[in-house]
């Protein structure tokens, strides 16, 4: 499915997120304070967002997919001289603690098991290694839940049918059942060995960032 969507991803993205979806990569990328020391993962790096933005920091980032179109998308980017690899993030292809910050966009309800792929995250990252999570949200505020849903659900399966792959874009808002909840989410963190957990709303609830330490 990513391989199909991949042509026109980021047209998407930014279309849905009225570009927005930049704005908080920019602000979570600037709070990890990345430095030329860091080495960066780019966990389901896509078309390469985030490794872009991260490559402004440091010379050493390594964007990591599942999905071979993505990585072409990244590649057409010219991202030197960060390093795509395609690979699993149940199975991360790297050593143990030779990463200092891991972020990751959108991707967590498309794992098979969070808990085993923060569980791996924790193993390649170094103790004191931060870690970014950019993903989707459910809005608190019953009134905005529910224009959220009816955009969600309804306009954006709608536009991305037209623009992109029909049964893709109807999968991507039902895929927001797999999110577990922010407590449940904490539970798995803390499980997997981060601490120092904190959350930052972004578009009034429906989208979050997230970021921890791993001790």
């Amino acid at each position: 499915m990513f391989d199909r969507i991949a042509p026109r991803y980021d047209r998407m993205n930014r279309l849905m997120t009225g570009r927005m979806d930049q704005r908080w990569r920019k602000e979570l990328i600037r709070r990890l304070h990345i430095g030329d020391e860091d080495y960066v993962l780019d966990l389901a790096c896509g078309t390469g967002d985030f490794a872009e933005l991260a490559r402004l920091e440091t010379r050493h980032v390594v964007g990591l997919d599942f999905s071979r179109e993505m990585l072409r998308g990244a590649q057409a980017r010219r991202l030197a001289p960060v390093q795509l690899v395609q690979g699993d993030a149940l199975r991360l292809p790297l050593r143990d603690g030779v990463i200092t910050v891991a972020v990751s966009g959108f991707a967590l309800r498309n794992f098979t098991s969070i808990p085993d792929m923060l569980v791996e995250l924790a193993r390649v990252l170094a103790p004191g290694g931060r870690l970014g999570l950019l993903e989707v949200d459910r809005p608190a505020n019953p009134v905005v839940r529910a224009g959220h849903r009816v955009y969600f659900e309804r306009v954006v399966p709608f536009v991305g049918g037209l623009l992109s792959d029909r049964s893709a874009y109807r999968y991507l808002p039902q895929s927001t059942v797999y999110m577990p909840s922010q407590d449940e989410l904490v539970a798995m963190l803390r499980e997997a060995g981060f601490a120092r957990i904190t959350k930052r709303r972004h578009a009034f609830g429906a989208a979050q960032s997230i970021m921890a330490v791993r001790q």
